[in-house]
């Protein structure tokens, strides 16, 4: 097997990974606008951008996976 291809099992942790940090995105942004408190707005601007940053890096390693090949 190719070391540059994950393997199945590391192909569904990388997808739930990125599920999860795209559910974390989606519920940050979306709560921002209903929240009044700036420096609680300020923290889940905070983890809007981390969660945006940790997608990009995730998907260079789902890209190799076997669903891809």
């Amino acid at each position: 097997m190719d070391q540059e291809q994950l393997a199945l099992h590391e192909t569904l942790e990388t997808h739930e990974l990125i599920n999860f940090k795209t559910v974390c995105l989606l519920r940050s942004k979306l709560m921002q606008g209903i929240c009044f408190n700036n420096e609680l707005k300020q923290l889940m601007e905070k983890d809007v951008n981390q969660s945006i940053q940790d997608i990009n890096e995730l998907l260079p390693f789902y890209k190799k996976s076997q669903l891809f090949h």
